[in-house]
């Protein structure tokens, strides 16, 4: 008989809890579900983790801190502590250490049979490993194959201003950053890509803040910012479609680490004036008996700007958590006072940057929120004006009566006290921004994962106005009515992305899919009111149904708008490499506005893009000076969308009040032509490039030639009435071209122990030409001439546009001299020699061009130990500049009455237009080299070693910005003159901000 036995408690135990493994060999013998089985559920490794210490040091055998130590495609990591040394555990023995840190190169190793890991990580020479974000993802520098300008934050210049971007100002090829008014605190930075792009809409960059398509800009503090991605060339703007024409500008922000840690930073600055506009003392002007003497002695401009003008700015930041969750935190607080009396800007801000992914590395849920408060007070850019033409002997208050002000009347036009102004007029704002975005990327597998994105941003802004009683042209022109008046506007735009990746590699062929669908939707609405004769000047802007005017005279003066519009996309993109020598980029978006007209609701925008990695060839490897060697060429399409809302549509809109028995009727009729036919305008781009690294990496750069065919422009154009109920209509009608070389160069020709010099420089080119003002539809005239100048007299337009030239091309008449009388000489069509005034609008010549042909930066950084120092130079070359100042105010012929500038007496050619009539000719007498070279950011700083457990370091720094301008121009700075947008170095008003030098310092500490 058969006895059974038991077997041990332990054994069966053991069997009773494996049960399960038996399972998966009975299934795994079942060969169609084996195979799905462990495709879709990979065995997992059950050893136990490996624990492996080390130290990190620099080439020179020293600890460095804050090494980010990771196992590779996991969230777990460490940090070194400040003596170098790590401790991590890892699950298995294939498991790869990434060791990583700012300033060095990234280090991989595997951790095999090894307890103990000690790595000396090389210093940073810009490395093809370096993680570039592109549209809807990040490729290593090796893999790009279209014009991408990477800059990190260390590569930004230390700016105290008004828009982060500044600081971006000259180190880009290609990209202009121009602000006219840089010690205005309000005033921000106009930026353009590769030239003009539009007629009539939009020319700004797309901006994406962490992922985001249009983030606000002036919603960024610069110490948030990690990197800065410009993505210039057409393949790798065209994944945002009908944004992309003008180019796409990436920011990220900083994020946490599993490292604790906080940083303060702040500056304090001081904006003096400089290339100052000089006019007429009060003894010159009636010495040279400019106008009546009223016995005061006034310097207008020193009585509206400030001696100095004082900023400071406070960041204080913190970050840390776990390998699996972390955080990044800051505030930031900035008050800013403009160098003319009135302006000043207070704002508040702050940003919360939230990572998490669980041990199982499932999924990753990421938040973002960006909040900001700004109160501030504009200038008065005709206050300016005013204090070059008004009298320099007119009193500042009233002589009678010294409550009041003095009520100017010898001025070039509409003159008034500026100084009034300033002092008793209120304007401003109030603003609020709201950013926020939230993000759940969920990692299917190993290389598949899906992510969806919401966000919004909004901005609020309230502006208020208020003239009081005792204002002497409220007394003069409004009855002694004070005024006051309330703007409030609100813009939102809310988006949806979602996208989904997958990489795949086959031995030496490598794939990455992107696929995605992007919802965004703008809304934009406002209020205003206005009123005037209230009580009383306490109530200010704050009480507008107080004020009796609108009432006695039967208006409301109240007024609402609200529009809207929506944009949908699907796009793909496919990168692959072959050997990790050769890469393509294929991308295309269709996308789709409630802008365009029913007929073209949706377009098609593709791109394509290739490199070829020639240092891994035999004869390029036989070269030892050359570390890297790649060419590049990409072409793609892109759209801009940036104009207005409803332009397609049958609108209508108020035509009075009508009587009609005996009650009176708003009447309402169509306020535009519609037009099914309106769509986006299209740019096809073309690029060429060379990526190259050399002398073990000493110098490395990029050259980019490029040509980018704008068509489908945008306008408006004029149309016959009937069959058209109006007589113009807005349409796609035009095509422009631009063109350019731009150099991108970095090395670093000095390097040893205790000193180091890097050398940075940026140059583009630019060739554009207007071709076409027509099309198959539309048949407009070959030219426009633009940039109209106001009286007094008729001077007329000094710029043309026409088709087969240059924009920014000044027509006008051709300047002969002057004769014996004082009067201006042209020449007529026929090249004969006439007085200026005699001459007809056929005499008008192309006379040269205000949009620079090319521009050049150079930076140089220099350290020594602990010490550190920068010298940034800045330029344009090759344009003119109308000197609007001299035209109006700089000869002796100007009004009777008006002051001058001091050209208009000392001897130069300006001082020999003494004849009236000819002083409202405008010619190439006025037209000046634009020319600069700019000492434009000089810093001094040094780091001080930490003694402290609590401090890691500090830095104290000193900054000169704008110290000194080489040039041959007259009209004071002449970044004064704007050579962005369609009519680049003109300008057709007196009205402008003082240029300023800032000397700014300040402290950068970690702990």
């Amino acid at each position: 008989m058969y006895m059974k036995k038991k077997l041990p408690i332990g054994i069966a135990n053991a069997i009773r809890r494996s049960r399960w493994l038996l399972a998966a060999f009975i299934i795994a013998g079942q060969p169609s579900f084996a195979r799905i089985y462990k495709e879709t559920n990979p065995p997992k490794e059950f050893s136990l983790a490996i624990p492996i210490t080390g130290k990190v040091t620099d080439s020179k055998g020293l600890p460095i801190p804050g090494v980010i130590v990771s196992e590779k495609e996991t969230s777990n990591r460490t940090v070194t502590d400040e003596n170098g040394l790590y401790k991590l555990e890892v699950s298995s023995p294939s498991s790869v250490l990434v060791f990583a840190f700012i300033g060095f190169n990234n280090q991989e190793v595997k951790a095999g049979d090894k307890r103990q890991i000690n790595i000396t990580l090389a210093d940073d020479v810009r490395s093809l490993n370096d993680v570039i974000v592109v549209g809807y993802g990040t490729l290593r520098e090796k893999e790009v194959s279209s014009a991408i300008t990477h800059l990190g934050a260390k590569d930004l210049l230390s700016v105290g201003g008004n828009g982060a971007l500044m600081s971006l100002q000259g180190k880009v090829a290609g990209l202009s950053v121009v602000n006219t008014a840089t010690g205005d605190p309000n005033s921000s930075p106009s930026i353009q890509l590769r030239g003009v792009s539009s007629r009539n809409a939009g020319l700004g960059p797309l901006y994406i803040v962490d992922g985001i398509p249009g983030g606000n800009i002036d919603n960024i503090n610069q110490n948030d910012i990690a990197s800065i991605d410009i993505l210039k060339g057409g393949a790798a703007s065209a994944i945002y479609g009908t944004r992309g024409s003008n180019g796409v500008i990436l920011i990220t922000t900083k994020k946490g680490s599993s490292q604790a840690q906080m940083n303060y930073n702040n500056y304090f600055s001081f904006d003096v004036p400089t290339n100052k506009v000089n006019i007429l003392s009060a003894d010159d002007f009636i010495a040279n008996k400019r106008g009546f003497d009223y016995g005061a002695r006034t310097d207008w401009q020193d009585e509206i700007t400030k001696k100095y003008a004082f900023s400071q700015r406070h960041n204080l930041s913190a970050s840390g958590g776990s390998a699996r969750t972390n955080y990044y935190i800051s505030g930031d607080y900035r008050n800013a006072e403009g160098i003319d009396v009135r302006s000043s800007k207070t704002e508040y801000g702050a940003r919360v940057n939230v990572t998490h992914t669980p041990e199982n590395n499932l999924y990753t849920l990421a938040l973002n929120i960006a909040p900001r408060y700004l109160k501030s007070n504009n200038a008065d850019y005709g206050g300016f004006a005013q204090a070059l033409t008004l009298n320099p002997t007119q009193p500042i208050l009233n002589q009678t009566n010294g409550n009041l002000y003095y009520y100017t009347t010898n001025g070039i036009t509409n003159p008034y006290n500026p100084v009034e102004e300033v002092n008793t007029v209120l304007s401003g704002t109030e603003g609020k921004y709201l950013d926020w975005n939230g993000s759940f990327k969920l990692n299917i597998i190993k290389d598949w994962s899906t992510q969806l994105m919401v966000s919004q941003s909004n901005t609020s802004f309230l502006s208020f106005y208020f003239r009081p009683s005792t204002n002497t042209n409220a007394i003069a022109s409004n009855g002694g009515r004070n005024s006051a008046s309330r703007i409030y506007s609100n813009n939102d735009t809310k988006n949806l992305e979602w996208t989904t990746n997958y990489a795949l590699d086959i031995k030496k062929h490598s794939f990455k899919l992107l696929g995605g669908y992007s919802y965004a939707y703008f809304n934009n609405q406002g209020l205003s009111g206005s009123n005037s004769q209230f009580p009383t000047d306490v109530f200010t802007y704050n009480n507008l149904g107080a004020g009796l005017y609108n009432l006695v005279a039967g208006q409301n003066n109240v007024g609402s708008y609200q529009n809207d519009s929506r944009l949908i996309a699907l796009f793909g993109r496919l990168n692959y490499s072959f050997n990790d020598e050769v890469f393509v980029s294929a991308s295309l978006r269709r996308e789709g506005s409630s802008k365009f007209g029913q007929d073209n609701k949706w377009g098609n925008f593709p791109a394509i893009s290739a490199a070829w990695d020639l240092s891994q060839q035999p004869v390029i490897k036989s070269l030892s000076w050359i570390n890297n060697l790649k060419i590049r060429a990409d072409y793609g399409v892109t759209g801009n969308q940036d104009f207005g809302n409803y332009l397609s549509l049958d609108t209508y809109t108020g035509y009075g009040y009508y009587l009609y028995n005996g009650t009176y009727y708003q009447v309402y009729g169509p306020s535009q032509n519609t037009n099914y036919d309106l769509r986006w305008e299209t740019a096809a781009n073309y690029n060429f490039g060379l990526d190259f690294s050399l002398f073990s990496n000493r110098l490395s750069g990029s050259i980019n030639y490029y040509i980018r065919q704008n068509k489908d422009l945008l306008g408006y154009y004029n149309v016959p009435i009937p069959p058209n109920v109006q007589g113009s209509i807005y349409a796609n009608v035009g095509s422009m071209q631009n063109s350019g070389i731009e150099l991108q160069l970095s090395g670093t020709p000095i390097k040893t122990d205790n000193f180091s010099y890097e050398i940075s420089l940026a140059g583009a080119t630019l060739e554009n030409k207007f071709v076409s003002f027509s099309n198959d539809t539309y048949k407009g005239q070959t030219f426009l001439d633009v940039v109209g100048l106001p009286a007094p007299g008729s001077p007329g337009t000094i710029q043309r546009l026409e088709e087969g030239r240059r924009i920014g091309s000044f027509y006008m008449l051709k300047s002969a001299g002057y004769d014996t009388f004082g009067r201006l000489l042209v020449y007529n069509k026929a090249g004969d020699i006439i007085a200026a005034n005699t001459s007809k609008n056929e005499d008008k010549q192309y006379v040269g061009n205000g949009l620079p042909k090319f521009t050049l930066s150079l930076g140089n950084t220099f350290r020594y130990k602990n010490f550190d120092a920068s010298v940034f130079l800045r330029g344009a070359f090759g344009y003119s500049i109308f000197n609007t100042n001299a035209f109006y105010i700089g000869t002796p012929a100007t009004t009777t009455g008006t002051n001058v500038l001091q050209s208009a007496y000392d001897g130069g050619k300006y001082s020999k237009l003494t004849n009236g009539s000819t002083l409202a000719s405008a010619s190439d007498y006025f037209l000046e080299k634009g020319d600069y070279l700019k000492i434009d950011n000089v810093s001094f700083g040094y780091t001080f070693t930490a003694k402290s457990k609590y401090v890691k370091s500090v830095r104290a720094f000193v900054t000169g910005r704008n110290l000194y301008t080489f040039t041959k121009y007259t009209g004071g700075d002449p970044e004064a003159t704007s050579i962005n947008g369609l009519y680049p170095g003109a300008s057709s008003s007196l009205n402008y901000y003082p240029s300023t030098m800032q000397l700014l310092g300040g402290l950068q500490v970690s702990f």
